[in-house]
């Protein structure tokens, strides 16, 4: 165990935030915590790490226990980068305990070199502390997370202050990972990631060492990831084995169980009340009716299950049904920018859509994709064509709600748009997606991201357009609205055309994918799962070649520095010998990254990440595989010196 907590209780401004939510995290565990937005999801992760103190009423209330030797890394306290060091300074300071021992062990060389051998001891028990903490690999450990968090060799001697906001999130997630500690504390990690950076993410957290504790409303992470879920609702916590897919079907599970045990009771009370009423008043059956009473009086009675009512139901239809092709773009350029500040992104992109497809358009942040979106409705200028057939009805979702007017309220911006809709109509509506109450009375700019997004989708349900356009739809939405939208367009019959980094959404909706690069544009005629198997094969094959590429520059130097020194046979049989034995161990290596490869490939199956102890079994053996993987690749390095 390295955490527990119990009976965690927190209220503000007089609402109960957290009731009784007890926890326990083990070693091993990768947990996701998820609930709507607001639900206390943060709050209890900052009484986790004690920078908020839950409400205590009784002795037993509120305990936090952590074993002694844990160590917690939580990304919200990591935000403290110095804006002054460079990237690869600001790593290394991770180790400087490490760099101290270091620097120490070379001015006892220098004693022990002048005579002076008394630190000898000194000397050898810093030797073991910087062996048994790996010390002299502390620059490759730097490289090797800095470039699968997405920054490259040139970068790292580039000031922190240069970088943007998303960028110095992954700059502390990278510092985070780098101190390893054995509870590690994300908190939304994937917001700024692109698709090859989380995946890279994603393979580093599941052989992770110690205990994950996720916030997140990524649920392809989750799903990948965890092997249990925590859901806060009402203030409660509930926790469900195995990953995130797993926990939405033990809900529903749970749910239809609660249900039905709720309404047989009920049926026992109101049957055993009926006869208590009707049996008391008589002489003859009132010791019965009382035993009765007595009875009602004892049990233990079930809370009616709560049913969440902020759930949207979105419903997209349209009357008008287009041709077969739908869309043909042809030689168009992305540019942003307007007169000599004008740039062109990407060139010469043609693609053609057709009815009732759904075409996911992905790529980095920055590519053009928002701007393709707005390019193919005409809304800014372009060379190449862009021809949509007749019949069509375009229905356009834009992730910033800028066609909004901030200065009317939700009700007026409706009414706007449709002064034909009664009141109790436009009421009616927006309760389909969830804007009830006050809300209805507020202006558009001052309501959430999230309402702002339900109040676009209610428009865009009352434009029955037979092409729906979306720009990130998802971006502001908690779990529950986010499969809202989901459900709706995976029922909607049109033609879809929507950017997103939602993988969880792409992978349901998509029937095809339109990638943006900035060497170019790819159509991949498949959906999102197969893309992601594509580009880790690519990934695999792109490593081979530079694994392959290094060999060979080794082999050479090998062969250019045996040219020059003449070798006695004795010296060309050990050459030989331990020529043999790298190859044995080259190959041992690459057997063993074969089972690597193989037990991954295993996790990401549902019977195995939905079976916990399954799980760890295979995060065991791959763990230990590493190990020896490590211990032949130091021998290596040896065999080459």
């Amino acid at each position: 165990m390295l955490a527990s907590l119990t009976n965690i209780n927190k209220f503000y401004n007089g609402n109960q935030v957290l009731s009784n939510v007890s926890l326990t995290i083990d070693e091993s565990d990768k947990i996701g915590l998820v609930g709507n937005n607001g639900c206390g999801k943060s709050t209890l992760l900052k009484i986790l790490t004690g920078s908020v103190e839950p409400d205590r009423f009784t002795e037993k209330d509120g305990i936090i226990s952590l074993a002694q030797k844990t160590t917690i890394g939580y990304l919200e306290q990591m935000g403290g980068l110095d804006s002054e060091s460079t990237v690869i300074e600001e790593m290394r300071k991770v180790f400087e305990p490490v760099h101290r021992a270091i620097d120490r062990l070379r001015e006892i060389e220098i004693e022990i070199e002048m005579g002076d051998n008394s630190a000898a001891d000194e000397y050898q028990q810093l030797s073991s502390w910087i062996e048994a903490n790996d010390g002299y690999n502390t620059d490759v450990k730097i490289r090797t997370i800095l470039n699968g968090m997405g920054f490259t060799e040139e970068e790292l001697n580039r000031t922190v202050s240069g970088f943007s906001g998303g960028e110095k999130t992954r700059l502390c997630i990278s510092k985070l990972l780098l101190e390893e500690p054995n509870l590690l504390i994300l908190d939304e990690p994937t917001n700024h990631l692109d698709f090859k950076t989380i995946m890279w993410l994603e393979d580093y957290l599941r052989t992770y060492r110690g205990a994950v504790l996720i916030v997140s409303h990524d649920r392809y992470f989750l799903d990948r990831l965890c092997t249990s879920i925590c859901e806060i609702e009402r203030g409660t916590l509930t926790r469900y084995r195995g990953n995130y897919s797993a926990f939405v079907r033990l809900r529903e599970e749970n749910d239809a169980r609660r249900e039905k045990e709720y309404e047989m009771q009920q049926k026992q009370i109101a049957k055993m009340e009926d006869y208590v009423a009707r049996n008391l008043v008589r002489a003859s059956t009132t010791k019965m009716a009382q035993s009765r009473r007595r009875q009602l009086e004892k049990i233990e009675r079930i809370e009616k299950p709560f049913h969440d009512t902020k759930s949207a139901k979105i419903h997209f239809t349209y009357a008008a049904e287009p041709p077969i092709d739908v869309l043909k773009v042809n030689n168009i350029d992305i540019s942003v920018g307007e007169g000599t500040k004008r740039k062109t992104l990407l060139s010469n992109v043609s693609f053609e859509v057709r009815r009732g497809e759904k075409v996911g358009i992905i790529g980095d942040n920055g590519i053009g994709k928002s701007t393709l979106l707005r390019i193919i409705q005409e809304q800014l200028p372009h060379s190449g064509t862009v021809r949509w057939n007749s019949n069509i009805k375009i229905s356009y979702f834009e992730q910033e709600s800028t066609q909004l007017n901030r200065e009317l309220t939700v009700m007026e911006e409706l009414h706007s748009r449709y002064p034909s809709l009664s009141d109790l109509e436009v009421r009616n509506l927006l309760a389909q997606v969830r804007l009830v109450g006050e809300n209805v009375f507020k202006e558009t700019g001052v309501i959430s991201g999230g309402e702002r997004a339900k109040l676009c989708f209610a428009i865009m349900m009352q434009e029955h357009g037979n092409v729906l356009i979306l720009d990130e739809p998802t971006n502001h939405l908690d779990l529950s609205s986010k499969e809202a939208i989901e459900e709706a367009l995976e029922e909607y019959t049109g033609t879809v055309i929507f950017v997103s980094h939602d993988r969880y959404l792409l992978s349901k909706i998509a029937d095809r994918l339109i990638e943006l690069t900035a060497d170019g544009y790819r159509c991949h005629n498949y959906g999102f799962s197969k893309y992601l198997d594509v580009l880790r094969e690519e990934q695999a094959e792109e490593k081979r070649a530079a694994d392959a590429e290094k060999q060979q520059k080794a082999y050479e130097a090998a062969k250019d520095k045996a040219g020059k020194a003449y070798r006695s046979k004795q010296q060309r049989s050990a050459d030989a010998a331990r020529k043999n034995e790298m190859r044995r161990i080259e190959k041992e290596i690459d057997e063993l990254q074969a089972q690597i490869d193989a037990l991954t490939e295993e996790i990401s199956k549902e019977e195995v990440y939905s079976d916990y102890e399954l799980m760890n079994q295979k995060c065991s053996e791959i763990d230990q595989l590493k190990q020896k993987i490590d211990e032949d690749l130091e021998l290596l390095i040896e065999l080459e010196g």
